[in-house]
């Protein structure tokens, strides 16, 4: 069974830095499109950035030029660093992923999430 976890969620400082990782596990036969989302609350989920498998970025507004996302396929790993954080970035994160299952076919799958809290 496919799984993601997400870790590196923390209490930070306004201004500081962190990064979460999302690694996928399970029978896994190929990773397409992943994507960080957050959701704060009282909020909807919103997409916060995604990556292509081939490594093509694409970012919400309110992040641009703050956070950076990436992914290692050999260790079917996604990251997210996040610099400059803001009090209003405080949210759940999740991790989402179009995966193809050994013998199943495509899916898209989610982590349970890990929380980034943004106080001093």
């Amino acid at each position: 069974q496919v799984q993601l976890v997400e870790s590196g969620g923390v209490l930070v400082q306004p201004g500081g830095s962190l990064r979460l990782s999302c690694t996928a596990s399970g029978r896994i036969f190929s990773i397409d499109a992943m994507g960080w989302y957050r959701q704060a609350p009282g909020k909807e989920r919103e997409l916060v950035a995604g990556i292509t498998s081939g490594g093509s970025p694409n970012y919400a507004d309110s992040v641009k030029g703050r956070f950076t996302i990436s992914r290692d396929n050999a260790k079917s790993t996604m990251y997210i660093q996040m610099n400059s954080l803001k009090p209003e970035d405080t949210a759940v994160y999740y991790c989402n992923a179009a995966i193809s299952e050994y013998g199943l076919g495509w899916g898209h799958y989610w982590g349970k999430g890990t929380l980034v809290t943004v106080s001093s």
